[in-house]
């Protein structure tokens, strides 16, 4: 569970699931060296990778190489199956900012051998969130500025605009799957600009009109000072 800032108190974020979108971004898609998808292409984190401000960001012994990845998640509002995009705002509660930490290794090596990409995906800490939560009617996110420094040093920088696939598109497509309960995350996939996370170093993410977040990145095992 991750408690955050929402309207006058706050909002305990227990998802049942987190739902996340790959290669949203065409610029994205193409530093991976992938097509642009012709449908949203889906995978999941689990709960277990949540964190909240304040907590640091592990990177796992078993992997060399850990990526930053900013998104603009979506958090669902009421249980819906089926929604159709023309409702899709109406099983909305709000938004905030998702980092979709990857451990790029062991995704690469899983792609070579035509395997899922959980274990990549789903290490604890995996999935920072912050710094609040906006109520979906406080915000429009057709044309956010999104972006992302790591030790001061601009990695990222999009907008919500270039999203391949739409937010209500996107509901429209994961409900006709499985049923969206609330507290749900849908992580909206990320710009151009990914890289890699070293022990020591300063992660700053912020989309426009949420606000910005930070994390701490630390080894396996170590201790902060």
């Amino acid at each position: 569970m991750v408690r955050l800032p929402f309207r006058d108190g706050f909002y305990e974020l227990r998802p049942s699931k987190i739902i996340c979108l790959g290669r949203n971004y065409a610029e994205h898609a193409k530093e991976m060296g992938s097509d642009v998808p012709e449908e949203p292409v889906i995978f999941l984190k689990p709960p277990s990778s949540l964190i909240g401000p304040g907590e640091p960001i592990i990177l796992p012994r078993m992997s060399k190489r850990v990526d930053h990845e900013v998104e603009l998640a979506v958090i669902i509002g009421k249980r819906g199956r089926r929604i159709p995009r023309e409702k899709a705002f109406d099983y909305i509660l709000g938004y905030t900012i998702l980092l979709d930490i990857t451990a790029r290794d062991l995704q690469q090596e899983a792609k070579k051998k035509g395997l899922p990409w959980t274990v990549s995906k789903g290490f604890d800490t995996f999935a920072p969130v912050g710094p609040r939560v906006v109520d979906r009617r406080e915000l429009n996110i057709a044309d956010l500025e999104i972006g992302l420094r790591v030790n001061g040093q601009l990695r990222q920088l999009g907008r919500t605009s270039e999203m391949i696939f739409k937010v209500p598109e996107i509901i429209e497509y994961v409900s006709t799957i499985m049923t969206l309960e609330p507290g749900d995350i849908i992580a909206t996939g990320t710009p151009a600009g990914v890289g890699p996370l070293r022990h020591g170093d300063r992660v700053e993410a912020w989309i426009e009109g949420i606000g910005k977040v930070e994390f701490d990145v630390l080894a396996e095992g170590s201790i902060l000072c």
